[in-house]
């Protein structure tokens, strides 16, 4: 038996993004199991292989892991190479993986996830502001911590997929981070794992009106990767 990760449009749904990016990248064999949003909100469909009726979700034979960070943990738990080796590497990636997962909550919500489009976001709002900060310092952390050029050293490992849709938001809505965190973010989107993600998002036949209305807000689209040239 091989993993089963349920997950929902890869344009769009960046928590989905993570643990598929992870397994890729160590190649770990799974049977992706694609549900599409709805459209209306109730995502109906997702409550038949997970409880939270949310993406993504693990199935492990009879095992059943419904969030993301489990589903990280859950595999390092037989693949150590999830996480890295070193102790205070993996303490760092750690932590700065959990607070991608309940932080950075003005960046979720004023550039959600979207592989096709290029948007103006204009001027950020200060608590926009204050994430890509944050977010800047963080990166230049581990780093210069860990000599990169991953977040925590040499290896790509858990930490660098929770932060792959954070790269898509990047270019999406045109963010300058500093010159390490924008090299760090070319390094990420070129990882053949995440490009694959992106290039599989960017040709899926559905797009769901209520995520298209939640990236635009009114904003200009600069790019629509989707439409041929």
């Amino acid at each position: 038996m091989v993993y089963r990760l349920f997950i929902a449009n890869k344009n769009y749904s960046s928590w989905s993004m993570r643990p598929w990016v992870l397994l890729r990248a160590l190649d770990l064999p799974f049977e992706e199991v694609m549900t599409p949003f709805e459209g209306d909100g109730q995502q109906s469909a997702f409550a038949t292989f997970s409880p939270t009726a949310k993406v993504p979700c693990l199935h492990d034979e009879a095992v059943v892991v419904w969030e993301s960070l489990a589903i990280v943990e859950y595999l390092a738990e037989a693949h150590p190479s999830v996480w890295p080796a070193a102790s205070a590497a993996r303490a760092w990636a750690r932590c700065a993986s959990a607070e991608m997962h309940a932080g950075f909550a003005a960046l979720r919500d004023e550039c959600s996830m979207n592989c096709s489009l290029s948007i103006d976001l204009g001027a950020p709002s200060a608590a926009l502001g204050k994430d890509l900060a944050r977010l800047d310092a963080l990166w230049q952390e581990g780093l210069d911590t860990f000599g990169g050029p991953w977040l925590a050293g040499d290896a790509f490992t858990a930490v660098d997929a929770m932060f792959a849709p954070v790269a898509v938001r990047i270019r999406g809505y045109g963010i300058e981070l500093g010159t390490a965190a924008m090299a760090y973010t070319e390094r990420l989107l070129a990882h053949p794992a995440v490009t694959e993600w992106i290039e599989q998002g960017i040709a899926e036949p559905w797009i769901d009106g209520p995520h298209e209305a939640d990236c635009i807000r009114g904003r200009r689209v600069i790019m629509d990767r989707r439409q041929p040239a």
